[in-house]
């Protein structure tokens, strides 16, 4: 093979194509060209040899190819390959070689057209994702992480090059590469950083990612981190041996991303006794404090032991850098976590990540909201510190994994570094300080201390009395309740609407609902449920309908709702509050931002559960205002009804067979 002076300065080239997208490419080529292996794992492995041949090229040790014959490539290729093996013994096998072909090798580099070291993504990672299978990552509840989020962390925790760092996830390395990366961007040398990466350690139970992430770090620092094929709960290899080499209280960082699933079965009863977070807690109502049982979980998330396992690893005065679900710092059955962290760790940054972080395609990854959290171990009692909150709206990539011009991540990034010098000039959703005792329920995640909706609130000033939902309840202006489940052997028996969150749309209430039951399930629930005309219903539980309102209409109660549904009914008051006026309220754009901050992932859907009390209402003062605000909403939905009846009546016509005309016969003759 042939190649011309220009193609061959991008035999390793520097650009900026997605690596993803690269290696798509690039398995798609190798799965229909490669003749010798068809395996996706000899694929990558193939695949790892070249991005390191490239690298030791990128980083000065090694030359580029310099001749323009396809044979002298493979050569060259493979004698840098032949110099990594002999640099790195325990790293690669004396005999093993690179087995792909010249046009092989050729088309990975050339399609290759990234950077290694200053790339937004990290290739390695990239690499694994698309030569295994979302499905069995998924299974495994393997993510990676992004090079953003893996450098947000790294940055945010500041590792020094004297510290004992380990990731006890480790995966292909990603936070490990990443520290390095941040050893090189703050002035460590060349000289200095084979003993910064002696000073790195990891765990992961995957042999394979072992060693990819040994290799990873070691051609970025020219020296050898300790990472080993075990098990980071059990603290066990592979053989069932202790590791005794990552004894608890011996390291100054722990950085993670561990796997995360309620369906994980992630270990074994013998370990779950080790660990605290696996026993059952329950709260005393007469102190609120959560307190563990003698009983043991079977089955328990491996995030929430992953918690307890990182911060056993910390001396007193380490730092943490992890990703959690947002579940985990906002679900009930969570709070004893929460509650732990603050008792026994400065916590000093919680960011909010959107849905999108761990989408790698449109059907691979995940769509689990999580936060990044850093903490620093302390003793119980000590003094506690304002936390850094801050909630990332998007990061750079849309939910198919394509770059977009979007990113909060660099200004969070600023503003902590800001926040940590007392130099925050101005407060907002990608950054503001929450002090501990304004910490309430022990919730953690930042959206639900919506900064921007707070100071809205503020500048309402005179005009508005902002009340809380909760105190609407307490004095009788408002009742509420919520529906129940039919079953689905209900659905269809009848023509009693049964009201589904998908039937509540634009503040009205579809009868031509999707599923409708009988006469007797309806007399069942008929008292219980007590619907009346314009009595409200809201979602409460789903993904995008939580906060969807409708009122119900004069001759439209003969209906039945689900339990995601709430019901909300307005009494006599004396804050002038009328069931058209709160419909307005309970939309308006500052109380619809409040719902959206208060709802909370539980595992499967979204919630928003009891904190509709928490929610903020501003009722205008001026009489003539609520009053002119109450007629515009009735208006307008009695202009829809007369439209829904005309429409009704075009149908009934449309489909009515109408008299036809006939012509008299004509008589012979």
């Amino acid at each position: 093979m042939k190649m011309t002076r220009s193609k061959l300065q991008n035999v390793l080239p520097l650009g900026h194509t997605s690596a993803k997208s690269a290696f798509v490419a690039i398995r798609n080529f190798l799965a229909g060209q490669f003749i010798g292996a068809t395996n996706d794992d000899d694929l990558l492995n193939e695949i790892i040899k070249l991005l390191f041949c490239k690298l030791y090229v990128e980083v000065g040790k090694a030359k580029p190819p310099s001749s323009v014959d396809g044979v002298a490539l493979v050569k060259s290729i493979k004698s840098i390959f032949s110099s990594i093996k002999s640099d790195f013994p325990d790293l690669f096998d004396r005999d093993e070689e690179i087995i792909l072909g010249q046009r092989d090798i050729y088309y990975v580099l050339t399609t290759c057209n990234f950077p290694m070291v200053h790339s937004d993504a990290d290739p390695i990672g990239d690499a694994f994702e698309v030569f295994t299978s979302s499905e069995a990552r998924g299974k495994a509840g393997q993510f990676f992480t992004p090079r953003g989020v893996t450098d947000l962390l790294v940055d945010m925790v500041a590792p020094t090059p004297e510290e004992r760092v380990i990731d006890p996830a480790c995966g292909a390395g990603g936070f490990l590469a990443s520290v390095i990366r941040h050893h090189i961007k703050v002035g460590v040398g060349a000289k200095a950083l084979p003993a910064a990466a002696g000073r790195l350690w990891g765990t992961d139970k995957d042999a394979y990612l072992a060693r990819l992430a040994k290799l990873h770090v070691a051609l970025l620092s020219a020296g050898e981190p300790n990472v080993i094929c075990a098990d980071s709960l059990a603290m066990r290899d592979a053989k069932n041996r202790p590791v005794d080499s990552v004894p608890d209280g011996s390291f100054d960082v722990v950085f993670a991303n561990p796997p995360f699933g309620v369906k994980i079965v992630s270990a074994s009863e013998d370990t779950l006794r080790d660990f605290q977070f696996a026993r059952r807690w329950t709260q005393e109502e007469r102190v609120g404090r959560w307190e563990p049982t003698n009983e043991i979980r079977t089955q328990v998330p491996p995030q929430v032991l992953f918690i307890e396992r990182c911060l056993k690893l910390l001396r007193i005065g380490g730092r943490l850098g992890i990703v959690v679900p947002e579940s985990l710092l906002s679900g009930r059955g969570y709070r004893f976590v929460n509650q732990y962290l603050l008792e026994h760790t400065d916590i000093h940054a919680v960011v909010g990540m959107p849905d999108e972080l761990f989408k790698t395609s449109g059907k691979g990854g995940t769509h689990t909201k999580t936060c990044l959290l850093v903490a620093e171990k302390r003793k119980p009692g000590l003094a506690k510190r304002p936390i850094f909150m801050a909630e990332a709206e998007w990061c750079g990539f849309d939910s198919r994994a394509k770059a977009i011009p979007f990113n909060d991540i660099p200004a969070i990034r600023d503003n902590f570094s800001a926040w940590k010098k007392k130099r925050l000039a101005k407060e907002s959703h990608l950054g503001f300080s929450l002090p501990p005792d304004k910490v309430r329920d022990s919730i953690l995640c930042p959206h639900y201390y919506d900064k921007d909706t707070e100071l809205e609130l503020e500048e309402l000033g005179d005009d508005y009395e902002v009340v809380a939902f909760q105190t609407l309840l307490d004095d009788g202006t408002l009742e509420l309740t919520s529906g129940d489940e039919l079953g689905k052997l209900s659905y269809g028996t009848g023509d009693v609407p049964f009201i589904r969150t998908s039937d509540l749309s634009n503040w009205e209430v579809k009868l031509d609902a999707k599923h409708a039951v009988d006469d007797a399930t309806y007399q069942k629930f008929r008292r219980k449920q007590d619907v009346q005309p314009h009595d409200i219903f809201m979602v409460r539980d789903g993904t995008y309908l939580i906060g969807t309102c409708a009122i119900v209409m004069p001759g439209e109660e003969k209906i039945l709702y689900q339990s995601h549904i709430y019901k909300i009914r307005v009494n006599d008051n004396k804050h002038g509050v009328t069931p058209f006026l709160l419909l307005a309220l309970l939309t308006c754009p500052i109380v619809q931002r409040q719902i959206r901050a208060k709802r909370f992932t539980q595992d499967i859907i979204d919630s928003l559960g009891d904190r509709i009390r928490e929610l903020l209402l501003p009722i205008p003062h001026d009489r003539k205002l609520r009053d002119k605000i109450s007629g515009l909403v009735e208006q307008s939905i009695d202009m829809r009804l007369k439209a829904r009846q005309l429409s009704r009546e075009a149908s009934e016509i449309a489909g009515t067979p109408q008299r036809k005309a006939t012509m008299p016969r004509r008589k012979r003759g």
